[in-house]
């Protein structure tokens, strides 16, 4: 396997940054309740994430250690600056239910992790896959518990309503306890039902 196969690999499964390094879960409190913003955050910081890290990449060897956390933050801030900027000109509903959250792409901790644990040691062709293999792991995660919390919080998806006058909503779902449930669940069948039997097996072989 190739290295950059290897890292999206990894970042998928073994590495991934919300059920294995449990990193950037405030969005899935914050967003998760609506699977339309919760798609418009994942793009956002896919977008943030494997452009910083690549462009942190080529900053590397001219970065002096001192300020070098400084550069990073100011990398990325420009980033979710364009994201911000895009999202008010074209999208401004949506701009506006995601209020500061798309501010707080800055301080997520996958993208100063990535940045620093990756980009600052790995070339720029390497980091833009690492990065951009970390945003699908992070966003394939709070997209699956979007779809349940709006589907039993709300009845609806995309705000379309998919469940009938039957269905009482559940009104937790919505709120921030519906989001600790859902992912600690999550990271239960991942890690039960996937990640362990498949350790075991190395570990056999």
């Amino acid at each position: 396997m190739s290295k950059a196969r290897q890292i999206f690999a990894n970042n998928m499964t073994r590495e991934n940054p919300v059920f294995i390094q449990v990193l950037g879960i405030c969005s899935t409190l914050a967003v998760t309740n609506s699977l339309k913003n919760t798609f418009v955050m994942c793009v956002g910081l896919l977008f943030t994430l494997s452009l910083s890290n690549f462009t942190v990449s080529l900053l590397r060897r001219w970065m002096p250690t001192r300020i070098r956390m400084m550069v990073e933050v100011l990398v990325i801030a420009s980033y979710v600056i364009v994201v911000d900027i895009t999202l008010k000109a074209f999208y401004p509903d949506i701009w506006r239910q995601l209020g500061p959250y798309v501010g707080l792409i800055i301080t997520n901790c996958i993208v100063m992790g990535r940045a620093e644990a990756f980009a600052l040691t790995n070339p720029p062709g390497l980091s833009f896959i690492d990065g951009l293999s970390a945003g699908v792991g992070y966003s394939y995660v709070l997209l699956v518990i979007a779809v349940f919390r709006e589907l039993l919080g709300s009845g609806s998806l995309w705000g379309f309503r998919i469940l009938g006058d039957w269905w009482e909503d559940w009104a937790i779902m919505v709120m921030a306890p519906g989001a600790f449930f859902m992912l600690a669940l999550f990271i239960w069948i991942v890690k039960g039902l996937f990640l362990k039997p498949e350790a075991k097996k190395e570990g056999a072989s």
